[in-house]
């Protein structure tokens, strides 16, 4: 085996932030691109200092004419690398990105539980940080969605999802392919410009490359570096200011927040404790509006009541306690 620079950071990465323990199973997602393969590549060269079990999954969205041909090209490769493999498919042509992301993590989360892995692997990348950081600040975000590609986020309650290459750059990964000579799947859809983060990775990326800052990608992957761990210490507050405020929880019919705990709190926290509330109680994810709205109960005079947040729910002030009605 030829032990490269990126060996070598990849090593130090896993050790440091303490992403796998030896002995573990590991099903890596391998789509057929660059960031797939070199990742699996620099896994199996590292077997065998850390004596892990690996597996690699394919998942099939059947939105391309050449997705069999890409599921049996990735087949080929687990076959010659002697690495246990498992596919996915669509059961209807998946028509959308978010759709996408949201059946790939159910299915690699089922294969994952079918064959015991305890980690999906995913090979994300500092570019993809990148990436997301600007799209997710388009569309209007806080530091939650800024930082939204972390290190490991839990899938279940079992499953891990870890990303070990969110300090590898995608030029980085592409060089390591053409120096093993690995075989990428070139996934045509990744020139489609009708597709939002595809225009950001082939215009505004370059463009800010050229005329801002040559290093643009590894300059925001750490900006969302250094919002993860903000998010992380102050969602623990949050949690503890909500605690201390909250009588009843999201399965009641009442839910009771007392006004006099939360007012000394700064207003981060404040918005803090008011999503996590609505996370448990609406439908899906709360936006900025529904927040407020909720935030603005702790200073509004008694007796004062929101409008319907989707699902029903309406919140009204009473005395010290702002009281959220789950109908």
């Amino acid at each position: 085996m030829v032990w490269t620079s990126l060996h070598a950071k990849i090593h130090r990465t896993i050790r440091s932030r303490n992403l796998f323990q030896h002995h573990e199973r590991l099903l890596v997602a391998v789509s057929g691109g660059q960031d797939s393969l070199c990742l699996i590549k620099l896994l199996l060269d590292l077997q065998s200092k850390w004596s892990w079990y690996l597996g690699i999954a394919h998942c099939d969205h059947c939105w391309r004419d050449d997705s069999q041909a890409n599921a049996d090209h990735v087949k080929n490769v687990a076959k010659n690398w002697g690495v246990d493999f498992y596919l996915e498919t669509a059961k209807e042509p998946v028509n959308s990105e978010a759709v996408a992301r949201n059946w790939r993590y159910q299915a690699l989360n089922a294969i994952a539980q079918q064959y015991n892995y305890q980690y999906i692997v995913t090979g994300h990348t500092a570019s993809d940080r990148a990436e997301t950081l600007l799209y997710n600040l388009m569309r209007g975000t806080g530091a939650d969605g800024l930082q939204a590609l972390t290190w490991q986020r839990p899938l279940s309650a079992k499953i891990t999802l870890v990303r070990p290459l969110l300090e590898i750059t995608r030029p980085e990964t592409g060089q390591f392919c053409q120096d093993f000579q690995l075989p990428i799947w070139e996934d045509s859809t990744n020139q489609d410009v009708k597709y939002a983060r595809n225009r950001i990775r082939q215009e505004l990326i370059p463009y800010l490359q050229t005329n801002f800052n040559p290093k643009v990608e590894s300059a925001l992957a750490q900006t969302a570096e250094l919002l993860q761990a903000d998010v992380e210490y102050l969602e623990q507050a949050a949690q503890h200011l909500r605690e201390e405020a909250m009588m009843g929880s999201a399965d009641d019919l009442k839910l009771k927040l007392n006004r006099r705990v939360l007012q000394p709190a700064a207003l981060a926290l404040q918005r803090r404790v008011m999503r996590q509330v609505l996370l448990e109680i609406l439908p899906d994810a709360p936006n900025f509006e529904h927040i407020e709205k909720l935030t603005a109960l702790i200073t509004a005079p008694n007796r004062s009541q929101t409008d319907p947040f989707p699902g029903g729910a309406i919140a009204q002030v009473q005395g010290d306690w702002i009281i959220i009605k789950n109908e």
